[in-house]
């Protein structure tokens, strides 16, 4: 009689005058068993951020390995048609048997699970601070798509004395972008972090429509909550007047800038 081990497929002696001594003597040896067993450690490098690997005994845990899977998607813009992927299936396969790439659906659980608690933790830093808050606005259309987005920044120092700049809201504005859909979509947001309240100012690109943004954010806030009764809410983006600017100079001086370049030719 033979036993077998389901870790290596080593043939073992399986006769009952052998006893068992000879089989746990193996698994205690073989090393397949070491690779499939979970609670084993591995010594491999612990990646740190903005420092060099270190050298550590790491335990395999499918949990963690989900979440750093979910951030490497997160912070490197993958697509999640990579979970899709043969290649990358084997190759997740070869550095960690017991880990089962998940799908689409999963991923995507996942990362708005992230996105929870990473919401969670920031509504309690604005929550808990007692200054106010600043806010940057930013529209833009995607070229390929031909649809609009806004993304929406705060910025404070906190109770510590620290500069925070955090990312409110990324979403998408339907057509027609006008002032009151703007500024309607802008105060849900302001809503929806409960900052209305703690509002300090508004920075914006220089230009009509903005203008007109503002006079409705004036009329959905209430002018006790804000800094000289809302005199101060409107910011002109310094950036976006000194490219105006830079942008008319050239403008008034492109005869001779194309006589010069002419001249280089020659």
């Amino acid at each position: 009689m033979k036993a077998r081990c389901k870790y290596c497929r080593k043939p073992l002696g399986g006769e009952t005058s052998n006893g068992t001594s000879n089989l746990r003597n193996h698994i205690k040896t073989c090393i397949q068993k070491r690779i499939h067993d979970g609670s084993q450690k591995i010594l491999g490098p612990n990646y740190q951020p903005g420092g060099n690997p270190q050298l550590s005994a790491a335990q395999y845990n499918n949990e963690v390995s989900r979440k750093e899977f979910c951030s490497m998607i997160l912070v490197h813009e993958y697509p999640l048609s990579l979970v899709d992927h043969v290649g990358f299936k084997r190759f997740c396969c070869s550095l960690q048997p017991q880990f089962a790439v998940p799908s689409r659906n999963t991923v995507k659980k996942d990362i708005l699970g992230l996105y929870g608690v990473e919401r969670s933790k920031y509504q309690n830093m604005i929550d808990g601070n007692l200054g106010r808050i600043s806010v940057t606005a930013d529209l833009w259309t995607a070229t390929n798509q031909k649809m609009g987005y806004m993304a929406v920044t705060g910025h404070f120092i906190d109770n510590s004395w620290k500069l925070r700049n955090i990312m409110l809201r990324f979403m998408y504005v339907p057509a027609p972008h006008t002032s009151q859909r703007l500024a309607d979509r802008l105060f849900d947001s302001l809503l929806d972090w409960n900052i209305a309240g703690k509002l300090s100012s508004i920075t914006l690109d220089n230009c009509t429509t903005n203008d007109s943004m503002i006079f409705h954010m004036r009329n959905n806030l209430v002018s006790s909550d804000l800094l000289l009764d809302g005199k101060l809410i409107h910011m002109r983006c310094s950036a976006h007047i000194l490219n105006l600017i830079v942008r008319d100079g050239l403008d008034a001086i492109k005869d001779a800038i194309h006589l010069i370049r002419e001249s280089v030719v020659y």
